[in-house]
Parts: C-alpha cells; sequence; structure tokens
C-alpha cells in the first residue's frame, strides 16, 4: 500500500462528469483515475491514519444497491470509508471524499431502537444530559457542524418543552466538516484535517461510547 499523497484538484471534477452521466461507460472510461487518485488516495489516508490511531479500515463499494431502490443509478457520488476501533472510540469514524471536497465526522448515525431508548434515557437525566450539552457546546466551538436526522416532534413518553428537546428529538448524532478540494489537498493538510475532526468530536464521542454504545439488537433482515 502506497503512502498518502493529497487528492488533485481535478477530483471534483472526476465527480462532477459521474454526477453528470451515472453510467458504467463514463465508469469504466475513467477508472484508472479512480482507482489511483480517488480511492487508492482514500484507502490510503486510512490506513496512515490507522497507524497513528489504531483500528481497522474499511472502503465501501463504489456501487450502489440498487435492488430496493426507486433510484436506479449504478455509482454513489461519493467515495468513503471508516476507521472502526480507534483509540478514539470504538465505533466507526467516516471520512469520505466528493465533489463537495474531503469530509470528515464521527459519532452515531442512525441509532437503533435499544440505543435510542438509552440516549433518551441519559440525555433527559438532569446530569448526564447537561454533561452532554457542554460537550456539544465544546465540539461546535471547535468548528464541527452536528449532522443527522431528527424527529419532527418529542419521542414518545417525553414532553415537547423539556429543555433538552432538541437533543432528545435526534435520531443519530454525529458531528463533522468538510474542506474543498480547491488547488488539491496535500498529504499533511489531508491527515490534519481528518484527524484534527475527529479528535476535535472526542468529547461526545466518548459521552455516546460511554452511555449509549453499540447495538445490542440482531442484524435487520431486508
Amino acid at each position: 500500500m502506497s503512502r498518502f499523497e493529497g487528492f488533485d484538484a481535478q477530483v471534483p471534477e472526476w465527480f462532477v462528469g459521474l454526477e453528470a452521466d451515472n453510467s458504467k461507460t463514463y465508469f469504466d472510461a475513467h477508472r484508472p483515475y479512480y482507482e489511483r487518485a480517488v480511492r487508492g488516495q482514500l484507502t490510503a489516508l486510512l490506513a496512515d491514519l490507522s497507524e497513528e490511531l489504531g483500528g481497522e479500515t474499511k472502503i465501501f463499494r463504489q456501487n450502489r444497491d440498487v435492488r430496493f431502490s426507486v433510484d436506479k443509478s449504478p455509482y454513489k457520488t461519493q467515495t468513503y470509508g471508516i476507521l472502526s476501533g480507534s483509540t478514539l472510540t470504538p465505533a466507526g469514524l467516516y471520512v469520505g471524499i466528493s465533489a463537495d471536497g474531503l469530509t470528515a465526522g464521527g459519532g452515531y448515525w442512525r441509532m437503533e431502537r435499544d440505543q435510542l431508548e438509552r440516549y433518551r434515557s441519559a440525555v433527559a437525566d438532569d446530569e448526564r444530559g447537561a454533561d452532554l450539552a457542554a460537550r456539544t457546546a465544546e465540539v461546535e466551538a471547535a468548528g464541527l457542524e452536528q449532522w443527522g436526522e431528527s424527529l419532527a416532534t418529542a419521542p414518545r413518553g417525553y414532553p415537547r418543552d423539556h429543555p433538552r428537546i432538541e437533543m432528545l428529538r435526534r435520531k443519530s448524532v454525529t458531528f463533522g466538516r468538510r474542506l474543498p478540494v480547491g488547488d488539491g489537498i496535500g498529504a499533511t493538510e489531508g491527515r490534519t484535517f481528518v484527524a484534527g475532526t475527529w479528535t476535535s468530536s472526542a468529547p461526545v464521542l466518548h459521552w455516546l461510547d460511554t452511555h449509549v454504545g453499540p447495538t445490542t439488537a440482531p442484524p435487520r433482515r431486508r
């Protein structure tokens, strides 16, 4: 595996082309560039970060699973992967590249029912909920945005006027930020950006690992 060298300025153009012509013809014609400059560099970046932070890496397939989707376009318009079991958190830390730039983040995405129950119980508790609110403010002050879906109203069993209702409504608790490719992202810049984003999200990650943890539900069947 080669070391991470960065993302060149043509990466966004490759994704813009894929968005405009999401076809096997386009993808096969531009596959060498994708393998070298997109997927190859993301794989190398994750490998470098794994050496620094520990954990196992995974790059997801570019092909979309269209079996149960109305949208039959064959390819994802971003390339992404995760680092799991790092020194920061057992959960997966996300990194992806697309036309919008290099994105990094961490947290609990689309929590399962048992996780939501533990999460909401902890948020409703005055001590633990206040602790999460303080950690969230710390992470946001570091320049990270909170992403993910929320319920339209209060979850069942919780009052709509609860002081932490916005937190209770969340189905995901994730934080991240994005770095535009611009004239290119160098190796040091890319590694520093991703590792720094993940480290900045650590206060909330530690809270989630302590009070929510992984799901104990069996895998879903499609």
